[in-house]
Formats: structure tokens, sequence, C-alpha cells
């Protein structure tokens, strides 16, 4: 009993932080009408990792950063490098598509926790890895018009750069098994430092403070930043990184249905046949159904 209520706890966590994430897709789209992609992203995650620190304090941890080397390398792949590159996507793109693009990660981090991490896929995590990709296959379409050829690249390898941050994170928990959120804190401020100093380098326009951008803001700082993220990494603290990494293709399968319900963006039957694939591609990592 004592190993399944960690476990039930991280299932939790992600289904969570699935949801978070999947309406966070929209909100970022929105605010590109208020404020330049740099400027967002870096006041997001400054303002996000005052939220921790002052979680921190409040619940007497330690400030004290974990292993620096380690924790900048997640900082610049997984805050800076994914969120900083996906808000430059969503210039030209569509919500629906570069998130879609962007969950090409899971399939980057399959590949880097078996090399970097020595975590071999089984036999029903290839299984799963395969079916999900037929479905994102199927929802994306690339036989059709992808759209701006620069938003698709951003879009593709700000998803890898999420995939090396999330197996650094799974190397630091294994290795050095600081506080879930110290390290968020910590990566998420030197993220944000390194999208701070982009937005002050790239010229953008100016800051419409408009009640609609700061409701946006603020969804995205404590929601979407502090909380969801602080959620991930006790997923990749207490699951293996093969399922927490394909179990978050659910985000743009939620994504997907948001636009459908809020923005009346209709799927295609080519994407309702791919999301069923990305689901059974869930239950086979998942392992649900099987006796333990």
């Amino acid at each position: 009993m004592p190993s399944r209520s960690p476990q039930r706890g991280a299932l939790f966590a992600l289904f969570a932080t699935i949801l978070i994430w999947a309406y966070s897709w929209v909100v970022m789209k929105q605010v590109l009408a208020y404020a330049g992609p740099f400027d967002f992203a870096a006041l997001r995650y400054l303002l996000g990792a005052a939220v921790l620190f002052g979680a921190l304090l409040l619940s007497r941890q330690s400030l004290r950063p974990p292993p620096l080397a380690l924790t900048a390398l997640i900082g610049l792949c997984q805050t800076a490098a994914f969120q900083g590159l996906e808000q430059w996507a969503l210039i030209d793109g569509g919500a629906g598509h570069v998130s879609l693009l962007a969950y090409t990660m899971p399939f980057w981090a399959v590949l880097l926790a078996w090399l970097l991490l020595g975590d071999r896929p089984t036999p029903r995590h290839w299984l799963g890895v395969g079916l999900a990709a037929i479905g994102l296959i199927c929802i994306i379409e690339p036989w059709k018009e992808l759209g701006s050829a620069l938003s698709t690249t951003l879009a593709i390898v700000g998803g890898g750069a999420w995939a090396a941050g999330t197996v650094l994170s799974k190397r630091m928990f294994q290795r050095h098994a600081p506080s879930v959120l110290n390290l968020t804190a910590w990566q998420m401020l030197i993220g944000g430092v390194a999208l701070g100093v982009v937005a002050l380098l790239v010229p953008e326009r100016e800051i419409d403070w408009s009640l609609a951008f700061i409701g946006g803001l603020t969804y995205s700082v404590l929601m979407a930043s502090s909380l969801a993220w602080w959620l991930w990494s006790i997923v990749l603290q207490r699951l293996p990184t093969t399922v927490a990494s394909v179990s978050s293709l659910g985000v743009p399968i939620v994504s997907v249905l948001l636009a459908w319900l809020i923005l009346h963006e209709q799927p295609s039957l080519m994407a309702l046949i791919g999301m069923a694939f990305v689901l059974a591609g869930l239950v086979a990592v998942s392992g649900i159904g099987r006796r333990s």
C-alpha cells in the first residue's frame, strides 16, 4: 500500500496538469494581442518563480538551490528554450496546431531517457508510443499545409528542448533527490532570467496592460506556471519517464476539445481518429487493466 499511494498522487497531479496546460495554450495565443512573446514569457516565469519562492518561505523549506549546473540546464531547456520558442511559434501558428507540434516531446523524451538514463522502454511502452505516434500524425495531418515553416520548426524544436529538460529533471531526482518545490522554483527563476535577457535584446511591441492581458498573465503565472510545473515535477519524480512523457499527450487532446468548445474550432474526422489512437497509446503505456 505505501508504494501505491505516491503513484496515485502522481496520477492525480498528471490529470490536473493536463487540464491546466490544455487551457493555457488558448491563453498563450490570446495574450499575443497585448504583448510580445518574449515579454510575456519572461513576465510569466519570473513572477511564477516569485510565487514558488514565496511558497518555499511559507513552508519553511530551504532556499538553497539544488546542484546549480544541472538546475541551470533544466531551466534553460525546460523553461527558457521550450516556452520562448513555443510562444514565438504562436505568432504565426494556431494554438491547437502549435500545441500538437510541441507535444512531439514524448517521442524525443523516450529516446533520450533510454540513452541518458538507461530507462529502456518495455514492449508495452513501445506499443503505446507507436499508437500515440500514429494518432499524432492523424491529428497533425502532415500531408496537408502545415502553415508557417518557421512556426512549425520552432514548435518542434521547443518540444525537443522540453524533452531534454524532462530527462535532466529525472536525472536530478535520481542522483540528488531535491525538494520538488525547490527544484521547480530555481529552474523557473534561471529560465525566467534567460527569457528576460532575450526580451530586453529583442525589440517588441509595448505591453497593453488591459484587463484581458492581466487576466491571462494571472492564469499563466499562478496556474500554468507555478502550480502546473510543480505538479509536473511530482509526476517526473514518481513515475517512469516514458509513462510521464507519453501521458502528457493528453494535453493536446484536451486542447483540441477546448478549442472546439470555446473557439468553435471543430476537429476533423482525422483528428478524432487520431485522438482515439493517442488514448489507446496512453492506456497501453499506463498499463490500465493489467494485474499488478
